[in-house]
């Protein structure tokens, strides 16, 4: 993809769900560009819609209308099928809340994604890939640990490490310190930075933090479903 063509392009964007038969417009009339390799924070008060535009861009949700396109990718038109391909080959996803699978190894759990993304790849193949990944987020001792016995933060970073196992073009991440403290999540996010800045992926993290969303490239902020762009973030 060339660097001049942006990895996102949302234009007019409405989102209305039907909430006990009546319409609740989350989404406003949003639109916003992401450079490949840019890393944009999105703000805002709780319930003002910025999870909602995560799950746009990522193919989870659909757009009431306008257009959502990622990777070059109008999503509207896409089946189910083809958005959960579109997913595995583009998308990093990390979420506030971990959702690793429990009875699974951290280097099963980075693994799975990998053979998810990658299905011919060995086990050989797959279990070197997924340990160097955990290598890289600073957990090459906690390779066969499962997540109950893994703290908040470890578990946080296999998350990561499972997000860009496949090399994705696109991390989206939704609060993803909201449950750590915060030198655990300042430790977090250097590593999401690092890790994007290395696989050359652009970045869209929703935070409360204000830190956080001033090391960003741009700020976003939503309020009541509109977004605007209110800084230019690290220089």
């Amino acid at each position: 993809m060339s660097t001049d063509t942006p990895i996102i392009d949302v234009a007019n964007v409405t989102y209305t769900l039907d909430i006990a038969s009546r319409p609740l417009q989350i989404l406003r009339n949003v639109s916003f560009r992401v450079r490949p390799a840019e890393v944009v924070a999105i703000v805002g008060p709780s319930g003002s819609g910025k999870t909602s535009l995560l799950m746009l861009v990522a193919g989870l949700e659909r757009a009431t209308t306008g257009k959502v396109e990622v990777a070059g990718r109008d999503l509207t038109g896409l089946s189910e099928d083809q958005l959960a391909d579109f997913r595995r080959k583009t998308l990093g996803i990390v979420f506030q809340s971990f959702h690793l699978i429990p009875s699974l190894t951290a280097l099963d759990n980075v693994g799975l994604a990998l053979e998810i993304a990658s299905p011919g790849l060995s086990l050989a193949q797959t279990r070197e890939a997924a340990a160097k990944a955990l290598e890289a987020v600073g957990l090459g001792d906690r390779l066969h640990h499962r997540p109950a016995a893994l703290s908040g933060g470890e578990q946080q970073r296999v998350g990561l490490a499972r997000a860009m196992i496949a090399n994705p073009s696109l991390l989206l991440a939704d609060e993803p310190t909201g449950n750590l403290d915060q030198k655990t999540g300042a430790l977090v996010i250097d590593l999401m930075f690092d890790l994007a800045r290395k696989q050359r992926a652009a970045v869209v993290f929703v935070t409360h933090d204000p830190g956080l969303a001033a090391r960003a490239d741009r700020v976003l902020t939503m309020t009541q479903g509109q977004l605007v762009e209110t800084s230019s973030g690290a220089a």
